[in-house]
């Protein structure tokens, strides 16, 4: 079997699941007939390139989803368990726990940051590495809109690495659970990011290259392992936000685009300037619906 017809294969099935996911029974004979190979095949090659059967990839998303609700406190624990797939509060409690580390009541009620499953496209990530169809996608992707923000005082969660340079490196150092864990907090002012660290928060023996939120500065919910809590002053971001686009597996084009705009952008025409030891620098990745967003510290002249 053809590398890529597994893939594609694989990518098919991640689709149905993304779909149809949500409810209390999840219809398998479809899941299978969207692979368009045998069970057993099919079970094997998404294992392969997922890291998860089937069967853990749907309970993952289901807990990501029961959590997401419960985090609403719009129904019970019990109307929660039953709406993603369990039979009973007390297996949907165990389940919970085994994954997240906390009851579901606790965590209702602390709202502390819990390692969500983010289903990342496996098309996404072996486009990627071997730059297909990236030529192609280049040439269609100019646009990139800039827009300061203001931030007031706030804290950063964050996590550090030790070798990472850029988004794959850290999810190869660190896996890539730090964006469901870092998207799980309700306080966040923006999505989850790659951060490259200024020098005060820079460490040595460990790369400026981290991930995490910013967060108000009244944030003391429990800190996730392993990660840190900083203060940041008052500054300004300006925004950088590629066109949207057609098809998910253009993802890191739109990336890569947005930093082209960062590289020829002159801050100084309209009256800032970069200002890297004020902030961090954000890349908080790319979807089809919004393209790829990036926020850099500047400051007036």
């Amino acid at each position: 079997m053809e590398h890529w017809e597994k893939v594609e294969a694989v990518q098919r099935m991640q689709d149905y699941l993304r779909i149809h996911a949500s409810g209390e029974q999840f219809d398998w004979e479809g899941f299978w007939k969207a692979a368009c190979y045998s069970r057993r095949h099919a079970g094997r090659i998404f294992r392969e390139l997922t890291g998860y059967t089937p069967g853990q990839y749907l309970r993952r998303v289901q807990l990501t989803q029961s959590a997401e609700e419960l985090a609403k406190e719009s129904s019970t624990i019990l109307e929660t368990a039953l709406s993603t797939g369990f039979d009973s509060h007390e297996g949907f409690t165990r389940a919970f726990s085994r994954m997240f580390g906390v009851a579901p009541r606790e965590y209702r009620r602390e709202k502390m940051a819990i390692p969500f499953f983010t289903q990342y496209p496996v098309r996404n990530y072996y486009l990627y590495i071997t730059g297909k169809e990236r030529e192609k996608m280049e040439k269609s992707m100019t646009t990139c809109t800039v827009i300061p923000v203001e931030r007031c005082a706030r804290k950063l969660i964050f996590q550090r690495s030790r070798n990472a340079t850029d988004y794959w490196t850290y999810c190869e150092e660190l896996n890539c659970d730090w964006e469901g864990l870092f998207n799980s907090i309700p306080q966040k002012f923006d999505t989850a990011a790659i951060l490259e660290l200024p020098d005060f928060l820079h460490k040595a023996g460990f790369s400026r290259v981290a991930a995490g939120v910013e967060v108000p500065m009244d944030y003391c919910a429990r800190l996730p392992e392993n990660c840190e809590l900083a203060e940041l002053p008052p500054c300004t971001l300006l925004y950088f936000q590629s066109e949207p686009f057609e098809r998910e597996e253009e993802f890191c084009t739109a990336i890569e685009a947005a930093f082209r705009a960062v590289e020829r952008y002159e801050p100084g025409r309209y009256g800032f300037e970069w200002a890297p030891d004020t902030a961090p620098s954000f890349n908080f990745g790319a979807s089809a619906a919004e393209g790829a967003r990036l926020a850099y510290p500047v400051r007036k002249k």
